[in-house]
């Protein structure tokens, strides 16, 4: 018997019993549906994770004010004056490596208005160095410069959705904004960008609903509780050859001096987070693919039993057969031909259905997901050789029956 005349005979046994072939096939499909799921789940957060950390800046440490009970600033304020210029000044001074610092400031909107609209955003006080950073880009416009920081230049650079809000989609550099109670010149719009999130309890936020202000005007010219830290963040850039997790130690050593001990600070380290973030995923791929590998292996018990019962109720004919001039391995190649084409099909169907859910996924949850040829090729492959395994068995039951006995069989 040919390969070819194999599976045409599997396909027309598989045919007279649909049902049980398809329930047979229940496994291999939720299986491979799951690794597909999980894999693409998880290919998804990594992708994301990466953008976190590429906006975060691997080669950056982010010093951050922290958020203080009402009660305790003022008895807070008495020893240190909160994150300010002067540790921003220090750290570039004191701590070797840095090759930048870039202070930034939360400006508290009470209104954002032009002749034309209103917006609710994010105001910002920042360096000019923020767009190389954050690696922030301009879809319009230019972004902030040394000079307007130097100048305390009434100049803005607004996000996508602040910009539809406040002049439509019509042109809106060189229009006008009133930030409360000051009027800035928009000098830019940047480019749309990921939603807000968080990562490892560090919030990430979307710059479509934010405007950036050079910090020093910031601080100049628009109001801001005087208990409040100075600066809400310090970005230090390092160089290649500055460990960011030494520096870090560094940087905190001074602050603790600088604020008289007062713990009113907090560091990122996004190196750190990216570690972590790894830890968790290989953990999550881990638990994930032993769930999925369960599954499979059920679908293979299930092609195994299917098949065994199939070796019983099909003896006679075997026997037929082999008193016809079918050879061992004909019959042995055949059963094993019908178990790989259940767990091929199953595995197929299997493919439909995790990228189904992942799509389900990505648009209910609004989780990024990404089906790779990899998770795909893998899925598959293990569901078809977990077939192959599965029949071997049945299969050489079915060669090693006497053609004599089978043809007694009823």
């Amino acid at each position: 018997m040919t390969a070819g005349e194999a599976f045409h005979t599997a396909r027309e046994n598989l045919a007279a019993h649909k049902l049980r072939s398809s329930l047979t096939m229940l496994g291999m499909i939720f299986g491979v549906g799951a690794v597909i799921a999980m894999l693409s789940i998880g290919s998804g957060a990594e992708r994301q994770a990466m953008e976190m950390i590429d906006r975060l800046g691997l080669r950056n440490v982010l010093v951050r004010s922290k958020e203080l009970k009402q009660e305790e600033i003022a008895e807070v304020r008495k020893k240190s004056p909160g994150l300010s210029s002067r540790d921003a000044q220090g750290i570039l001074e004191a701590v070797p490596g840095v090759e930048m610092v870039a202070p930034r400031v939360e400006v508290e909107p009470y209104k954002i208005l032009t002749a034309s609209g209103k917006a609710e955003a994010k105001v910002y006080g920042v360096s000019f160095r923020q767009a190389e950073l954050a690696r922030l880009r301009v879809a319009e416009g230019r972004f902030l410069d040394a000079i307007d920081e130097r100048e305390h230049a009434q100049v803005c650079v607004v996000g996508p959705d602040v910009r539809r809000d406040l002049f439509g989609y019509g042109p809106a550099v060189g229009r006008e904004v009133k930030i409360n109670d000051v009027w800035f010149e928009v000098v830019g719009v940047l480019e749309q960008s990921g939603g807000t999130s968080s990562f490892q309890g560090v919030a990430v936020g979307s710059t479509a609903r934010e405007i950036y202000l050079p910090v020093t005007t910031a601080i100049r010219k628009l109001d801001r509780d005087p208990l409040k830290s100075p600066l809400d963040e310090i970005v230090v850039r390092l160089d290649a050859s500055a460990p960011p997790s030494r520096a870090s130690d560094l940087v905190r050593a001074l602050l603790d001096r600088l604020h008289g001990g007062e713990d009113d600070f907090e560091l990122v380290v996004p190196e750190a987070l990216l570690e972590q973030s790894r830890r968790t995923q290989r953990l999550f791929n881990m638990v994930m693919g032993c769930i999925a590998g369960i599954s499979l292996l059920v679908g293979g018990i299930g092609i195994m039993n299917i098949m065994l019962a199939t070796v019983l109720e099909r003896t006679r004919e075997i026997g037929v057969r082999r008193a016809v001039g079918a050879r061992r391995a004909d019959i042995r190649n055949q059963f094993i031909i019908e178990s790989f084409s259940i767990s091929l099909l199953g595995g197929l169907a299997g493919v439909v259905l995790g990228i189904t859910i992942a799509g389900i996924v990505a648009a209910w949850a609004e989780w990024p997901t990404v089906v790779t040829i990899f998770s795909v090729l893998l899925s598959t492959g293990v569901s078809v050789a977990v077939g192959l395994a599965s029949g071997i068995y049945p299969a050489l039951r079915a060669a090693d029956l006497d053609p004599i006995e089978a043809l007694r069989y009823e």
